[in-house]
């Protein structure tokens, strides 16, 4: 019995970071189809949102993900997530595997829902299903702006150093030996660090982050009809770069908040005489 209730605990763990990670690509991928494809159709161009408002939906998607998962699962939503917290907060390796394997899932599920919504919006804009619109699904160096050159080691710092500041910060907010935000509202503070990444971090390669945010929409995209899925707009091979990237930055930027200020705090243990009632005798 005690072995069934752990394999149904974790299936709904699995589940929880499935539908949590659909959730966030929902919103996530589902704003840049509508300011790339939809934003190409109208007159003047652009005119369904910009660079600001990708920012928020990626961030109100991963609040509501977090919020849809956090009580099964702790709501992850991000392989760069399960990997540094099996690394530094003990969460179980023999989980990983499953937790990263639902989370592609659900990134997968949620971009094939935005290709099918977008058809027409897609191939409005772009009919051969090009670079041009390939970044509504997965991310590209400099966004696919040749006049940028970045490639693919550039794209690979900007992808550890993002992913750092977001796992750093993470692990700041969860943290309940250092000052975590009252009254649930750790998602929402998530979400704006996601927002603010996206607004500061998001020029050189569109802020994936995340590895089944952009290997799950890709693979989605390449399936349907996006033949250049895994090149860059050079050429090159360019998918594992929001995947390797991601997963070395999270373990660096917990690492970081670990040496400089987990260290420091102070254990959970009982509170002094005085500080808490004691009963009667």
């Amino acid at each position: 019995m005690a072995e069934r209730l752990k394999r149904l605990g974790l299936i709904g763990e699995v589940s929880a970071e499935f539908l949590g990670t659909m959730i966030l690509i929902l919103f996530g991928v589902g704003v840049v189809a509508q300011v790339v494809a939809g934003g190409a159709l109208t007159t003047p161009p652009g005119g369904l949102g910009n660079h600001d408002s990708i920012a928020w939906a990626w961030g109100i998607g991963v609040t509501m993900g977090v919020y849809v998962a956090a009580r099964l699962s702790g709501a992850h939503l991000n392989p760069a997530v399960t990997v540094a917290l099996a690394t530094f907060k003990g969460f179980p390796w023999k989980k990983v595997v499953p937790y990263v394997l639902a989370q592609t899932a659900g990134a997968f599920v949620a971009a094939l829902i935005v290709r099918w919504n977008y058809t027409e919006a897609l191939a409005k804009a772009d009919p051969g299903h090009t670079l041009k619109t390939q970044f509504v699904f997965s991310t590209l160096p400099a966004n696919g702006n040749t006049n940028l050159p970045v490639h693919e080691w550039g794209a690979f710092r900007d992808q550890v150093i993002g992913t750092a500041i977001l796992l750093l910060l993470i692990l700041a907010i969860t943290d309940l030996l250092n000052t975590p935000p009252g009254a649930n509202m750790a998602p929402f503070i998530i979400g704006l660090v996601v927002v603010g990444i996206g607004m500061a971090w998001g020029t050189l390669a569109g802020y994936a982050i995340n590895p089944a945010r952009d290997f799950g929409p890709r693979l989605a995209s390449f399936i349907t009809g996006y033949g250049g899925a895994w090149r860059d707009q050079y050429g090159n091979l360019y998918y594992w770069v929001p995947i390797v990237g991601p997963l070395i930055g999270g373990v660096l930027g917990a690492g970081v908040y670990k040496i400089f200020i987990g260290r420091f705090l102070p254990t959970a243990e009982p509170e002094p005489p005085g500080r808490v009632p004691t009963p009667e005798d």
